[in-house]
């Protein structure tokens, strides 16, 4: 059995999958972008602005599900260019102060252009 967590809070889901899964003690969420929730309208232009709108998005699906950043375990980070490494931390460092396990990769290409995407895994309160 699993749960669907939907927040107006964040991003509506675009397409045929769920903002956010939670099963077997766990928390499994899309990727976010910065996208305007309610809207769907690109926020920032630069990697700063941008993440710091995929964060607040997070934080979004884990207050809805009872959560913090410090119960995220795993984070999996998209960048459209891998020289916005440094800025992109810089942000991410300010809200995942946990440090959990992560995996940071270069795309060839983002929804809309987009500059950065962070899905999460979380463990759930028992």
């Amino acid at each position: 059995m699993f749960n669907v967590t939907k927040t107006d809070r964040a991003p509506a889901a675009i397409g045929p999958y769920s903002q956010a899964i939670s099963a077997n003690g766990f928390l499994f969420a899309s990727g976010q972008v910065a996208l305007m929730p309610g809207t769907g309208e690109i926020v920032g232009k630069t990697i700063e602005e941008q993440t710091e709108r995929v964060c607040r998005s997070i934080k979004a699906i884990l207050d809805a599900n009872g959560l913090t950043f410090n119960d995220v375990v795993k984070t999996t980070c998209f960048l459209a260019d891998m020289n916005d490494f440094t800025a992109f931390n810089a942000v991410y460092g300010k809200y995942f102060t946990s440090k959990p396990a992560r995996s940071c990769v270069a795309v060839k290409a983002l929804p809309k252009n987009l500059l950065c995407e962070v899905e999460i895994v979380a463990a759930l309160k028992k």
